[in-house]
């Protein structure tokens, strides 16, 4: 039977398929049989007679999960097995170990998991002036990079940070108290268990002889010490992943993991698997170049099993609009030669571009979904900034009043909304009518004292604003943002870089719609906005649309990446990392099976303003246009990252700047601001 298994690898991946004691790392390029590898090997463990009950094998999502244990499970007759192997993802198997041993943390196993809306509720009644979606991501960062309260306390370097490691601790206390779980104790919990017990972490080593992970390059911290301990009396680890797909560092994701697994397990065999049987040769090829820029990377190099195929083309165009319109011809001409239209897709980095994208395709009549994200004027960013300006054209909209009365927050809660919406039924007059026309003693025993102010300064706001409409639209614009603060609000927040994005999108087409219609005002841009996004629900197969992070995983056989810009793709400035952005490069690239168009632009909106843009620096790089290239040192090191120094303890950077061959970074130590050289340094 296990020769029946083997016959359909190649010769690679029979060697990893075989190889059974010891820790074996299975470099997995794009495209080259990774799941068909990892399931064989397990039915080929169970074909030898190995104990199914033995067998553990961790992923990263329940998908994963369950298209491995269908291939795997068709491959042996399971009615000769007593017992199934355990294939779940990573929290599954946290929450399977805390029912049987949370117990060791003094607490009883009747827990209950809180999902991330619990999560924020939760947070929001401990404090209300700090944006949830922040403490949330905050909190995580903290679980996931093993940091308790009290060490979150002592390395908070802002008065922010060190609120939010008292609102950890807080929430820390309050689901302990109650019994809670949130989604990162399913992963900590266990670890701190195991931890804490040498014998059970033996016990539960012996358990599970054989251990297999897929995705390695996505592991955190917390995941790698997890796996430490689960193989604490054998070394029987087997991880699959690409170092040249990590793209998930701002989810805490550690490319370290698989870079350092042999430094990490001794005598490890690593296999690559580099025959790809998804692309054509030529697209290979420009990815090849492309990753061969990355630094830090083990090195492998992507052989194709097909044709050698279509040159890639590289579209150059004014503005987006001429992109979107170059593209439709394509694809128009494409379904009308018989292509079915779900093996079409376009991909861009950043969710602002599906903008210009979806005009497009409403008025071209052409069927898209957007995979993994929200269609643009859905987006909740998008509806408030039309709710303000309904409320600028029309001060009966109720509705939009109700929407963005206490966006970005003025501290007017719920019960004030209500009170003012009850009275206005009451009274037969819109919300803002009211404000504007009841005396500020009257509103202040509706609402109280505060809340009246705070009315009364909202209303004085929106008339200069509406004064300002009819004298210019391009500096009601500029005033509306120095207004109300709008885009600013999401500045500390995690998703706050892609809401800013759509927020300067919308910015920059209402001055493009005001420059080409100047004798159009703001009722018809938003009774033109609302058509646009009134698309026909279209039956049938539908172009895919969706950012590079989205496709992972996925394939088409013709493909688009629009947005090839400094900027755009590679996104560059505060924050950014080129290695990370250049693998996420290599992922667009290698969804490509037959034919790949990139598409750069002269001009698009950047910040809310139309702006000249310079082509992208890895159109070069993957060799497909000439140019000069564009060199960068890497360091791996970025403002935001926290380090750790031998004598000074840990540190957050706060500055990154070129010294020599090295790096001259300015580190936060609790407080204590010093210039230290990357090389003194390693990142936690």
């Amino acid at each position: 039977m296990s020769e029946n298994l083997l016959s359909s690898l190649n010769e690679s991946q029979k060697i990893a398929a075989q190889h059974i004691d010891g820790p074996l790392l299975i470099l997995a390029g794009a495209g080259s049989g990774k799941t068909k590898t990892i399931t064989t090997r397990l039915a080929y463990l169970i074909s030898i007679g190995i104990d199914p009950a033995s067998i553990l094998t961790l992923t990263f999502t329940n998908k994963a999960a369950s298209e491995m244990r269908e291939r795997a499970f068709n491959m042996f007759d399971s009615s000769i097995i007593n017992r199934l192997p355990l294939l779940c993802t990573f929290h599954k198997f946290g929450l399977l170990f805390l029912k049987f041993h949370m117990d060791e943390l003094n607490r009883k196993n009747n827990f209950i998991i809180i999902d991330t809306d619990d999560k924020k509720r939760v947070l929001k009644s401990m404090e209300k002036d700090i944006p949830a979606a922040l403490l949330v991501s905050e909190i995580s960062k903290y679980k996931n990079s093993l940091l308790t309260p009290t060490e979150a306390k002592k390395n908070a370097q802002l008065k922010l940070y060190e609120q939010i490691a008292q609102i950890y601790e807080d929430y820390e206390n309050y689901l302990e108290k109650n019994n809670l779980v949130d989604f990162d104790d399913l992963l900590l919990l266990p670890y701190k268990i195991l931890k804490k017990n040498e014998n059970l972490a033996k016990q539960i080593s012996q358990k599970y002889q054989y251990i297999m992970v897929d995705e390695y390059q996505d592991t955190n911290e917390l995941q790698y010490r997890l796996l430490r301990l689960l193989c604490s009396s054998h070394n029987n680890l087997c991880v699959v992943g690409d170092d040249d797909q990590s793209i998930y560092g701002w989810r805490g994701a550690t490319i370290k993991n698989i870079l350092n697994f042999s430094e990490h397990f001794e005598n490890t065999l690593v296999v690559k698997l580099e025959e790809n049987y998804r692309s054509t040769d030529t697209i290979l090829n420009h990815a090849n170049q492309l990753i061969e820029h990355n630094r830090d990377r083990l090195g492998k190099k992507l052989v194709g099993t097909r044709v050698k195929g279509d040159a890639i083309r590289v579209y150059e165009s004014h503005d987006e609009n001429e992109e979107t319109r170059k593209i439709i011809e394509d694809i128009k001409s494409l379904i009308n030669s018989g292509e079915n239209p779900k093996n079409i897709a376009i991909l861009f980095r950043v969710n602002a571009l599906s903008r210009s994208l979806e005009e497009g395709f409403n008025k071209a009549g052409l069927n898209y979904k957007l995979v993994g994200g929200m269609k643009f004027y859905e987006r909740s960013e998008i509806k408030d900034l039309i709710a303000y300006f309904r409320l600028l054209t029309n001060s009966n909209d109720n509705f939009s009043v109700k929407r963005i009365i206490n966006k970005p927050k003025r501290g007017l809660g719920k019960t004030t909304i209500d009170k003012l919406e009850a009275k206005s039924i009451e009274s037969g007059k819109s919300i803002f009518d009211l404000i504007q026309q009841l005396e500020a003693d009257e509103i202040s025993s509706l609402v109280g004292k505060k809340n009246a102010r705070t009315l009364k300064v909202f209303e004085a706001s929106v008339l200069d604003l509406k004064e300002l409409l009819s004298e210019s639209k391009m500096k009601f614009l500029d005033s509306f943002e120095e207004t109300f603060d709008y885009r600013a609000s999401y500045d500390n927040l995690p998703d706050g870089f892609e809401r800013q994005a759509n927020i300067d999108e919308f910015y920059g087409y209402i001055r493009d719609y005001f420059i080409q219609n100047p004798n159009l005002d703001l009722k018809d841009f938003l009774n033109d906005i609302a058509l646009e996004s009134e698309n026909d629900d279209y039956s049938g197969e539908a172009v895919s649309m969706m950012s590079i992070h989205a496709s992972k995983g996925l394939e088409f056989k013709k493909l688009f990446i629009v947005g090839m810009e400094e900027g755009f793709f590679p996104l560059t400035g505060d924050g950014s990392d080129l290695e990370e952005e250049r693998r996420l490069g290599y992922v667009a690239l290698t969804r490509a099976m037959d034919n790949l168009t990139l598409s750069f632009v002269h001009s698009r909106f950047y910040k809310g303003k139309r702006t000249s843009l310079v082509k992208s620096r890895f159109l070069t790089e993957s060799g497909l246009i000439k140019g000069s290239l564009t060199i960068e040192k890497q360091s791996g090191f970025k403002k935001g990252d926290l380090v750790s120094h031998k004598i000074f303890g840990m540190g957050r950077i706060e500055k990154a700047v070129n010294a020599g061959k090295d790096y001259k970074l300015t580190i936060n130590f609790g407080g204590t601001h010093r210039d230290i050289l990357s090389s003194f340094v390693e990142k936690i």
